[in-house]
């Protein structure tokens, strides 16, 4: 037979236990250095290492705008150049709607509508550094995005436990001296202290 067992030395001991492992349990405080070498490996990662969880939608927010830019921006681009190279090397110009400078074309319109061949060969050149020129900025913004992310977990890692008092106050009083050089006698004097 076994000796039964005394549950409330059980609960004394797991209670003490717990309280032992609360006392010793320290404060996190994120490393800055790290926090950047985590968000140049991953996108968010310095936010996810400084358990700011809610920017994760906006950095992955703009992550994915900056790439719909510049897939759909590169993909027009394309279509336009490769639009404009057929319009210039084709000696005739073809009806065929699979021809990439027909393809282009607004639903409905002919190259005669857009102003004949000159005119159409211009609104595609145009067209094309347009959207060359839009896709370049996409990937710049694409670029300021990660370096935002980059500075933004630095930042929240180095102000993580910045003390911010609720008991500002501000005391005014004058201050009466003489001062020779510049003739003044007084001034008025502003100290913010913080408590």
């Amino acid at each position: 037979l076994e000796a039964p067992i005394d549950t409330t030395q059980l609960l004394v001991a797991q209670d003490s236990a717990q309280q032992e492992l609360t006392i010793h349990k320290e404060r996190f405080i994120p490393n800055p250095n790290r926090s950047v070498w985590l968000a140049l490996v991953i996108p968010g990662g310095g936010q996810i290492y400084n358990r700011k969880y809610w920017k994760l939608p906006i950095v992955y927010g703009a992550f994915m705008g900056c790439a719909y830019a510049i897939t759909w921006n590169s993909g027009m681009y394309n279509d336009y150049k490769a639009a404009y190279q057929d319009i210039t090397t084709d000696v005739e110009l073809s009806t065929d709607p699979n021809r990439s400078y027909n393809a282009v074309l607004p639903k409905g319109y002919t190259i005669n509508m857009m102003g004949g061949r000159n005119m159409y060969t211009n609104t595609l050149s145009n067209k094309t550094n347009l959207y060359r020129r839009y896709r370049d900025y996409s990937i710049l913004a694409t670029v300021i995005v990660y370096a935002l992310s980059l500075i933004d977990a630095y930042v929240d890692a180095q102000l993580f436990d910045f003390d911010i008092s609720t008991d500002l106050s501000m005391h005014v009083q004058p201050q009466i001296y003489h001062d020779i050089r510049n003739q003044r006698s007084a001034e008025v004097k502003l100290a913010i202290t913080i408590k």
